[in-house]
């Protein structure tokens, strides 16, 4: 399994940059209230992405497709 820090220095949307930083938080062992006090986001956003990582590894934080039209501007 790919470091979370080497893929967090390839990321580019802002997204999982913050999934990653959660879960590079996680791995240094802060707690999950530290870390969405740290990050601004819900307790249950980093829960979230924490189960996701330990079940589906990296590729389950991966950005996945949403339903609808897309914009076009």
């Amino acid at each position: 399994m790919k470091s979370v820090e080497v893929v967090l220095a390839r990321t580019l949307t802002i997204q999982m940059k913050m999934r990653l930083l959660a879960l590079a938080h996680f791995q240094d062992g802060k707690s999950r209230t530290q870390i969405s006090q740290f990050l601004k986001v819900s307790r249950t956003s980093v829960n979230k992405w924490v189960h996701v990582y330990l079940t589906e590894g990296l590729a389950g934080l991966q950005e996945k497709p949403r339903t609808g039209s897309t914009h076009i501007y």
